[in-house]
């Protein structure tokens, strides 16, 4: 296998892995800038107002997506497999 190759399964890889964590990382960023503005905006300044919040949102994402997360990585890996015998010489 050479170092292109190489270089372009860990390309593929990264890109699904940004394509798949995306949703998540973007609605608990949205979320503490909104809860941020809240709290600075009412001079509570309670640390689990924030965290509980963001972590229901990112549960609640990951039961939504689940479907498609698993579509993406199970597409990902069968191309992997599928085009196997190209890498291996």
């Amino acid at each position: 296998m050479s170092p292109d190759q190489v270089a372009e399964i860990l390309r593929q890889l990264l890109r699904e892995a940004m394509i798949v964590g995306a949703p998540i990382l973007l609605a608990a960023a949205l979320l503490s800038f909104l809860l941020s503005l809240v709290q600075t905006l009412t001079s509570l300044q309670e640390q689990s107002l924030t965290a509980v919040p963001r972590l229901f949102a990112v549960v609640a994402i990951l039961a939504a997506g689940m479907p498609w997360f698993l579509h993406r990585l199970t597409a990902y890996t069968r191309f992997l497999f599928t085009d196997l015998g190209r890498y291996i010489h």
